[in-house]
């Protein structure tokens, strides 16, 4: 007899036992999963959803190790010049920079109050030739730029090749940019003097502010030399910096085994 009731307290404190166990499962799965194992038809599970990443850059065996610094500099330097002579192609064309949002030049921040003016007059039309003729001269100016920047770029010392490598999409047009401003703005300005002369702006221009003091009796005034050659270097370096970003990116436009060695290294920054 009392075996028997041994025997049955053991078999109740296993099934307690037991109870509990599976309760403390049930808990666990529902607080990790959301899953309750006690109402299976109600439960629903959220599963992360994954959205597959295309990667910016291709992957290259090449590594940073594997390349000089002289390498790193042809091939920096030749990204650089294939964006000064196609920017320039491009540029140095009719309409090369007034058609190009990019880079059009606009009437000088100091003058562009003469714009409203003379609209206000009904004068609409001399405004749009003053600013129309600032671009045909930096369109005439800028195919004599090639060989300044080619110099400019050719002369440049890159000692830290490896972070401009490494460095941002546009690393090595901003370095060259800094470097070689003020030496391009001394060379380029009067090649930009010669053009303004060359189309008619330097006398439409003079013509224009003579008209708006006139009216305003106000006197303005601004260098427009100096103006139109900051304009078209600057349209250089951004035609320059997009052929740089598009050389990093895209492997297509890595047209020389140099490009494809140098930038091919830095897809795995």
């Amino acid at each position: 007899m009392k075996k028997t009731v041994f025997l049955a307290a053991g078999l109740l404190f296993s099934v307690s036992a037991q109870a509990q166990i599976l309760d403390i499962i049930k808990s666990t799965v529902k607080n990790q999963t959301g899953v309750d194992l006690s109402n299976p038809k109600t439960a629903t599970t959220k599963w992360p959803t994954t959205t597959q990443q295309t990667p910016t850059k291709n992957n290259s065996s090449v590594n940073l190790g594997s390349l000089t610094s002289t390498q790193i500099s042809s091939g920096l330097k030749e990204a650089l010049n294939l964006g000064v002579t196609e920017g320039v192609k491009k540029l140095g064309v009719t309409d090369g920079f007034l058609k190009n949002e990019a880079v059009k030049i606009l009437m000088p921040e100091k003058l562009r109050v003469i714009d409203t003016k003379l609209r206000a007059f009904g004068l609409g039309s001399l405004a749009d030739q003053g600013v129309k003729l600032l671009n045909r001269a930096a369109e005439d100016a800028v195919t004599e730029s090639a060989p300044i920047f080619t110099k400019a770029i050719t002369s440049m010392t890159i000692t830290d090749a490896k972070n401009i490598l490494l460095g941002d999409d546009n690393a090595a047009t901003n370095y060259l940019q800094t470097k070689t401003q003020s030496q391009l703005f001394t060379a380029f300005q009067p090649k930009v003097k010669a053009s303004l002369g060359k189309v008619g702006a330097d006398k439409v221009w003079t013509n224009l502010i003579s008209k708006y003091n006139t009216l305003t009796g106000q006197a303005v005034s601004t260098d427009l030399n100096e103006y139109v050659t900051n304009e078209t270097i600057n349209g250089v370096f951004k035609m320059v910096a997009e052929k740089e970003s598009g050389i990093r990116n895209n492997s297509v436009m890595r047209t020389s085994s140099i490009l494809q060695k140098v930038f091919g290294a830095q897809d795995g920054k």
